[in-house]
């Protein structure tokens, strides 16, 4: 029997893709990753009994990085990333081994159905999942066809089956499409991050971002942000002038008038106009109109205006509220998320999804009716060729969602019940007045039918005061007529609503990666979000902004990423040449590049006015190993140490915080130690600034602590610290943590495990001995006579932290509260089978124990 591999884009959407085509008759069980699950049942196709094997990726299979020494930015000019440096395509996330599961799954197979989600990131993972599967898979006989693209647009039955039944094949320009813009994200962003970064961090120590990068996307959006800053510091208030009258309508009533002219600006002009009115007694009807309007009910929902409606309505930033609907689209609640298009094909049918209303508590009046009187046809819309507007699939309530998912699934459903309603219809009253030379309007609406604003509530027609029923030539008594003074107001912030309608007219981005940029920029400390979701400039954004206008305006000016977006489509549609625009676009970026660095004393000027000099910033903190004087230590992100004196900058490790060791000095270049710390249910380590950024031997990297110095005699070293190789990481070693008592605590040097052992001892030491067992050094514990668990009223003991018996009751197991990278481990399990015989540095001969369960190990079972 033949096999057919079908791989989708999230394990959830295969759980929910395999339930529908199996009809719930299959069986599952977890790939070697851990992480994706495979799904099986027997079934036909291509009209022959066949075994199906439903599984998924998590996202990207493979991302673009460059080679080697290329990643090094100290050892790389950053202009030869443009064209010299070579890239490759690496695992996304290694931890996942998805290449090898993907290739264990499809050894043998005989199909392959890719069901990856419809766009065209989509398409360039299928090619990925390809590129792994098809050397494995069996090979075809006689040019049978054995790759096959399933197209869908919502997890249901009909629009699942009907996919299963028109299989396509996946689109390699659209992949091509985002190979391009992969390679020039990458190449572009990274020179010009590397350079601004290493320059203006080496100049300035308050500029509060670890990262000063730049986008070719991200750096045109924080332009908008600052143009509109800029229009409100250049705004200059005006004065201005308006009249105001009020007639009565009868002995409780009066009403407000309009004036025509509607304001002026020369307070003596209107001065003149009030003399001429204040005086007049009535007020003449001169004109009635009564007409009946439309308001025109909403087009289909797509991505953007759903991200904009979030925003603004819900409170929910872009980003946010794309990965809820995401979530919503993989549960099977509404159809995909990321399209452009406005318009339901004729062939749409609009009342299954409208019936799975039909009985839910809030809207199953509005429904029903519509079902029994017929609905609407959406308004026509923009069809661009992609996927059918956003549309509930199924039925939800509030219980069954909850919190911010429910408020946007609620908007999407009442959206897609208001397109198919009728629009509202009012009608609208106007009367014309004349009071002495100068004449006045009021008008009023009436609802005549609410329409589509029965459902959609906050777009009905606010209810205004009925107007007084009159013909030509009637009077009114006038009320008053006065003068009121005004001031012409400045344009506020940006809101992400507003943001993300100027990144769509100007081609910035498309649906699925506009949050990703309006998060970058918040991210990099370049824009901070306001109530009202409103997008603040900060002086960082402010200043690189105006930097870049400085030395070439289309650095930040949408223009020019626009056209490279529109090359980018033509490549999707076959029609440009994907090597012809990768060159071209790089070659005009790499000039840009160039004259940037030349110009570079522009943008510098007016960082020194925003930001203080690297010597001027900080708080003296440990002395340098050079010339003996103290160093400052800067606060600001990213952290490091500064010596004015020999003007040399030493980065330190980040999301923590850093003290002076109790003077101590590193025998190798006489630097004062600093003490690291991610809190006091974290890690601790103590570090010396130099050999943090120059390792002094091979095996030690750069920016790790005295935890991974193998110095032979250092008394803070990996050599007389560590005791064994980590129960978790596959390349860490357990180091005691000398400043942690009388809260002792063992932590790995490379991820995130730390074991809280020995409380109250007195002194804690690694002996030079070690374990008969595993071969890890043993640990000799003092305890005050008070407090000590040792038995026998012992105040002395001398063990091992994976053997000892007595120690293993003492021993406590945890992960440390950090979020830097060097700390995060791999997030495994694993009992006492693997990794054993290994033999970390700093300790010959440690191993895992053999005989016996560890005290540590046995957390993991």
């Amino acid at each position: 029997m033949k096999t057919v591999l079908m791989v989708a884009e999230k394990p959830s959407l295969a759980q929910s893709i395999a339930k529908i085509l199996s009809r719930g008759s299959m069986s599952s069980r977890k790939g070697l990753n851990g992480t994706c699950s495979v799904h099986e049942y027997s079934g036909t196709f291509a009209g022959q009994p066949v075994r199906f094997k439903m599984t998924s990726v998590c996202g990207h299979v493979m991302t673009l990085d460059f080679l080697g020494r290329y990643n090094k930015w100290d050892k790389v000019d950053p202009a030869e990333l443009f064209s010299q440096a070579p890239t490759e395509k690496k695992e996304a996330n290694p931890k996942l081994n998805m290449v090898k599961f993907l290739q264990v799954e499809g050894k043998g197979c005989d199909y392959i159905v890719l069901w990856l989600d419809c766009d065209k990131e989509g398409e360039n993972i299928c090619f990925e999942v390809l590129d792994a599967v098809l050397p494995v898979m069996s090979r075809a006989h006689g040019g049978e066809k054995t790759v096959f693209r399933a197209r869908f647009s919502s997890i249901t039955d009909t629009d699942i089956c009907n996919a299963m039944a028109r299989l396509g094949e996946p689109d390699h320009n659209e992949a091509l499409s985002v190979d391009a813009r992969q390679e020039l994200d990458l190449r572009i962003g990274c020179a010009f991050t590397r350079f601004q970064t290493k320059y203006f961090q080496g100049k300035y120590g308050n500029l509060d971002s670890s990262l000063i990068s730049f986008g070719p996307c991200q750096t045109p959006t924080l332009g908008f942000c600052v143009e509109r800053h800029d229009r409100i510091q250049s705004f200059k208030p005006e004065t201005y002038w308006v009249l105001q009258a009020k007639v009565i309508t009868d002995k409780d009533r009066s009403l407000l008038l309009d004036w025509d002219r509607v304001r002026v600006f020369d307070r003596e002009i209107a001065q003149m106009f009030l003399n001429m009115t204040k005086l007049e007694k009535e007020a003449q009807v001169e004109a009635t109109s009564r007409k009946e309007k439309a308001k025109q009910r909403p087009l289909a929902l797509n991505t953007v205006e759903m991200l904009r409606v979030a925003s603004s309505s819900l409170g929910m930033g872009p980003q946010h509220a794309m990965q809820t609907a995401e979530r919503l689209y993989t549960q099977g609640y509404i159809s995909y998320p990321r399209t452009e298009t406005t318009h339901y094909p004729e062939n749409f049918d609009l009342k299954g999804p409208l019936r799975q209303q039909a009985n839910h508590p809030y809207w199953a009046d509005t429904v029903k009716r519509l079902l029994a009187e017929g609905i609407n046809r959406p308004r026509k819309g923009h069809d661009a060729g992609d996927h059918p507007p956003i549309t509930p699939m199924r039925s939800a309530t509030e219980a069954e969602l909850g919190g911010e998912a429910w408020r946007l699934y609620e908007y999407i459903t009442r959206h897609f019940i208001a397109t198919v309603s009728h629009d509202c219809r009012y009608l609208q009253s106007s009367v014309s007045f004349r009071i002495g030379p100068e004449r006045f309007t009021c008008t009023g609406k009436t609802v005549i039918s609410p329409g589509f604003t029965e459902i959609m509530p906050w777009q009905s027609i606010p209810l205004e005061e009925s107007l007084p029923t009159c013909q030509r030539g009637d009077s009114l008594a006038v009320g008053e007529v006065k003068m009121l003074e005004k001031q012409t107001s400045p344009p506020d912030y940006l809101t992400e609503a507003e943001l993300i309608t100027l990144m769509e007219k100007h081609g910035i981005g498309t649906d699925a990666s506009i949050p990703v940029h309006i998060n970058n920029i918040c991210q990099r400390n370049y824009v901070v979000v306001e109530s009202g979701r409103r997008l603040r400039p900060t002086n960082l954004g402010i200043v690189l902004v105006h930097g870049y206008y400085k030395i070439d305006a289309e650095l930040v000016l949408p223009t020019i990423r626009s056209a490279v977006e529109k090359q980018l489509n033509l490549i999707a549609q076959g029609r440009a040449d994907y090597r012809q625009v990768l060159g071209h676009t790089l070659d005009v970026f790499k000039r840009k590049f160039h004259y940037f660095v030349d110009s570079i004393a522009g943008m510098d000027e007016l960082m020194e006015v925003s930001f203080s000099p690297l010597a001027a910033t900080g708080k003296p903190l440990s002395r340098c190993g050079k010339c003996h004087r103290f160093m400052k230590y800067i606060q600001a992100k990213p952290s490091r140490l500064h010596c004015a004196h020999c003007d040399e900058t030493y980065s330190l490790p980040q999301n923590g915080t850093i003290k002076l060791y109790k003077e101590l000095r590193c025998p190798l270049d006489d630097f004062e130690l600093a003490l690291w710390s991610s809190g006091s249910r974290g890690k601790s380590y103590p570090l010396c600034p130099y050999c943090s950024n120059h390792p002094p031997f091979r095996d030690m990297k750069k920016g790790t602590g005295c935890n991974e110095c193998t110095h032979p005699t250092c008394q803070h070293s990996l050599s007389m610290l560590g005791i064994g190789q980590c129960v978790e990481c596959e390349s860490g070693v357990l180091v005691l943590d000398p400043t942690s008592g009388p809260k002792w605590r063992v932590a790995c040097n490379r991820c995130n495990v730390v074991a809280h052992c020995f409380e109250n001892a007195h002194r804690v030491r690694v002996s030079a001995d070690t374990c008969g067992a595993c071969e890890a050094a043993l640990l000799d514990v003092d305890f005050n006579k008070a407090k000590s668990p040792l038995p026998g009223d012992s105040t002395q003991h001398t063990g091992c932290v994976f053997c000892d018996p007595i120690f293993q009751e003492l021993v406590e197991l945890k992960h440390a509260a950090s979020c830097h990278p060097m700390h995060r481990g791999p997030g495994r399990r694993q009992g006492r089978g693997r990794g054993r015989g290994r033999r970390p540095a700093g300790r010959p001969g440690a191993r895992r124990p053999k005989d016996k369960m560890s005290a540590l190990a046995a957390y993991f079972v």
